[in-house]
């Protein structure tokens, strides 16, 4: 199966590049900090044999513009709906993904038929949880401006998870990974942007959220993603929670086939 839709949406000041698939109910994929729209590749024909579903890129990442002046995430998600002229939605989204679309339910709650977090934390959730103990490493590459290997130590705290080495997790997945995350790192270092994120933020405010929702959680996840998902799945009121054997950060490009059935099965329901 391929795109019937494809290219670049001018919108809140930026370009997004996007992709439709398919036809039915829309379903819109936002993809992790630590990526791009094409970590959805397992699942474009899978859902779109049921759905219209739309994949893009954030501002900064993949094939869009590098992030610049001042933008809020859900903000980019409403805009680039508008201009399909999509009106609801099935959202789902992983990590950095899941956060701006718990901010987009709140913000635009009638817009929302459903909502998936994967691996997610709402805005304002912090715990006293250890430091991944390449931390220090990571911000010294930083500072550096080596993005190839600020790439690599966060393929290692999000991809392998902080109890599996490297060679634990396949080869292509870290890979792919790397790349995704080398684009936006790059971009990262090479711009400037304020990045505006929703006051007062979603994590007191989940109670609110009326949508049906499905928490994924990686079983193998660092300990303050599995608590935000968690605290994501205990204050929403229509929440269920699925938890992934065996995977941490990316559970849908580690067992895509069982990822993409808790989803269908989930939206199946509604």
């Amino acid at each position: 199966m391929q795109p019937t839709q494809s290219g670049m949406a001018k919108v809140n000041g930026t370009q997004l590049y996007y992709e439709v698939w398919g036809a039915g109910p829309p379903l819109v994929l936002v993809h992790a900090g630590i990526a791009d729209g094409r970590m959805w590749e397992d699942q474009m024909s899978a859902f779109a044999a049921h759905y219209q579903v739309i994949r893009f890129d954030q501002r900064g990442f993949g094939r869009s513009a590098a992030a610049s002046g001042t933008f809020a995430r859900h903000e980019d998600v409403h805009a680039l709906l508008e201009h399909l002229g999509i009106r609801q939605a099935h959202l789902l989204g992983c990590s950095m993904g899941g956060r701006q679309l718990l901010d987009y339910a709140l913000v635009y709650p009638e817009q929302v038929l459903s909502l998936t977090t994967v691996c997610s934390g709402p805005s304002g959730f912090s715990i006293d949880a250890p430091r991944p103990r390449q931390a220090d490493d990571l911000n010294a590459a930083y500072e550096a401006g080596d993005a190839e290997r600020a790439a690599w130590l966060e393929v290692e705290i999000w991809v392998d998870g902080p109890d599996r080495t490297p060679d634990q997790v396949p080869a292509p997945i870290r890979s792919a990974v790397y790349a995704m995350n080398l684009q936006a790192i790059r971009n990262e270092l090479s711009g400037e942007a304020d990045e505006q994120g929703l006051e007062p933020p979603a994590v007191d405010r989940l109670r609110t959220i009326a949508a049906p929702t499905l928490v994924i959680i990686g079983d193998l996840d660092n300990v303050a993603a599995v608590a935000g998902s968690k605290h994501i799945a205990s204050n929403i009121p229509n929440a269920r929670q699925v938890v992934m054997a065996g995977t941490a950060h990316m559970p849908n490009l580690e067992r895509p086939a069982e990822f993409n059935q808790h989803v269908l099965e989930f939206l199946a329901t509604l």
